[in-house]
């Protein structure tokens, strides 16, 4: 079986494309383990996360009804 040019470059972005995910990725966890602030707790960071969720939920309600 002979790969066309075009499989050929198709694989190589495709490849490429995972090359540069797998970088940013890693760059975006070492800034993480790099963070100097302290740990939220899950519990917490729920909470925070719950109390934006419906504080965004609240202004669609208000916005859908005029």
């Amino acid at each position: 079986m002979t790969l066309k040019q075009t499989d050929i470059l198709s694989q190589h972005q495709v490849h490429q494309q995972a090359e540069d995910y797998d970088r940013w990725f890693s760059e975006q966890v070492q800034q993480a383990l790099n963070d100097p602030r302290p740990a939220l707790p899950h519990d917490e960071a729920m909470a925070k996360l719950e109390a934006m969720l419906k504080e965004k939920r609240t202004l669609r309600a208000r916005r859908a009804a005029g």
